[in-house]
């Protein structure tokens, strides 16, 4: 297209960490989109009349999608070059079809196989690449059955995973209520055998006595204890430690879910990239 604009390199550095959302001029904020406006000398806005419409909303989407300490690194390198991809109705289409391309043969496919789902994401991967619109009857019934099955999946897996963490949560609150309850009756029967013992046996036979009381007392405090003990843990597991066990237990699972979801999405986050470079390379 005639009159290409081009971006201000001088403006670059000036613009802030990238932030989620949309912004005010006063705010001192700026998502990626805006800072394209911003280099490009437009008014403010994140739907810059010098970008493509199609890459604008998917850049808009994956900006506010991302990590705060992710968003620069990933994004403010594309600032620059997204400037001057306004171009016609034809190149638009054509990266829309590219964008759904990637949607429906990389991302979800992605996330299906770390599902489980091997056959379904075999299945949308192998499908020929999405060039027309006419396609789409053709691969809806592929795309259908891999959004049932994923939807079945995640009920399973929801239901399966409720009942272990509310599980593991009550065993461990259990546990560490047992724990404190039997401390705490322990130092106390010790206590009242040492007393007993020092008033009781003192004179006669201290040695032998402490050693009979301790004996005597560490049998009666189990015998004794233990039922109070017990309904004490129950309560205290029910009531105070159940929450703290159950947020561990929760923030165990976030951790380790974390930790198997990351791989998959960096590496789609690297073809996010590629698909954005490519549809900034598309022309007539």
């Amino acid at each position: 297209m005639s009159d290409t604009p081009t971006p201000d390199l001088t403006k670059v550095a000036s613009i802030p960490p990238l932030s989620s959302g949309g912004h005010h001029p006063s705010d001192g904020e700026m998502c990626v989109m805006e800072a394209v406006a911003f280099v490009a000398g437009e008014p403010w806005s994140d739907s810059p009349a010098c970008a493509c419409p199609v890459i604008g909303a998917f850049l808009r989407a994956w900006n506010d999608g991302l990590p705060d300490d992710e968003r620069d690194a990933l994004l403010r390198p594309l600032i620059p070059r997204l400037v001057g991809t306004k171009s016609t109705p034809a190149v638009e289409h054509r990266r829309s079809l590219m964008a759904a391309d990637w949607l429906v043969r990389e991302h979800t496919p992605a996330w299906l196989r770390l599902a489980g789902l091997t056959a379904q994401a075999d299945a949308l991967a192998g499908l020929p690449e999405i060039t027309s619109m006419a396609q789409v009857p053709s691969i809806r019934p592929a795309i259908e059955a891999a959004r049932r099955d994923a939807a079945a999946a995640w009920d399973a897996a929801r239901d399966a995973a409720w009942d272990a963490a509310r599980d593991a949560a009550w065993a461990a609150a259990w546990d560490a209520a047992w724990d404190a309850a039997r401390a705490a009756a322990w130092d106390a029967a010790r206590a009242a055998a040492r007393d007993a013992a020092r008033d009781a046996a003192w004179d006669a036979a201290r040695d032998a006595a402490w050693d009979a009381a301790w004996a005597a007392a560490r049998d009666a405090a189990r015998a004794a204890a233990w039922d109070a003990a017990r309904a004490a843990a129950r309560d205290a597991a029910r009531d105070a430690a159940w929450d703290a066990a159950r947020d561990a237990a929760w923030a165990a699972a976030r951790a380790a879910a974390w930790d198997a979801l990351n791989p998959t999405r960096i590496a789609l986050q690297r073809s996010a990239l590629r698909l954005v470079e490519r549809m900034i390379e598309v022309a007539e």
